[in-house]
């Protein structure tokens, strides 16, 4: 059984059938604890409405975007790497080792007692490959490379030294 607010509730907000309206209509008419409490609750609800909301300062919110912000930039950032990559890398480098190697195998000549000679391949010729501007090219790519670590080992450690 509801009691005389929930009734009286149910009625201001409309949310009892007609049946209910119609019969708490004849209660208010009626009877003055019911009035009253109408009109009691009926203020009660007017006044609720004409209240606005509060909100937070805006010096508060910059506060809490700025404290999520530094919370995230504190936090390393994680190149994820996949571990299918690296497992062909690997297996490329595995599979060239062991092709050199059973080719190595196939051509050496057995036969020839003790002496072990080598493979005779034919082998293109190197000094169009190792031109002067290749060379130097590959030396200035090494130099950058050599570098670039450098520069890491020296920020992890100065890193490290700020800890």
């Amino acid at each position: 059984m509801k009691s005389m607010e929930e009734k009286l509730w149910e009625y201001i907000d409309g949310a009892c059938s007609a049946e209910e309206r119609e019969a708490i209509d004849l209660l208010i008419a009626r009877d003055e604890t019911y009035r009253e409490k109408y009109l009691e609750l009926l203020a009660l609800n007017r006044e609720i409405a004409s209240m606005e909301m509060d909100e937070p300062s805006m010096a508060f919110t910059y506060n809490i975007m700025e404290t999520i912000r530094a919370d995230y930039a504190k936090k390393p950032l994680k190149a994820a790497i996949d571990n299918r990559i690296i497992k062909g890398i690997a297996g490329f480098f595995v599979f060239t080792i062991a092709a050199l190697l059973i080719f190595i195998l196939v051509n050496i000549n057995w036969s020839a007692g003790n002496t072990v000679t080598g493979p005779a391949l034919k082998l293109p010729d190197l000094k169009l490959f190792l031109s002067g501007s290749v060379v130097k090219g590959f030396l200035f790519f090494d130099v950058v490379l050599l570098l670039f670590l450098f520069d890491g080992f020296l920020r992890k450690r100065h890193f490290v030294k700020q800890s």
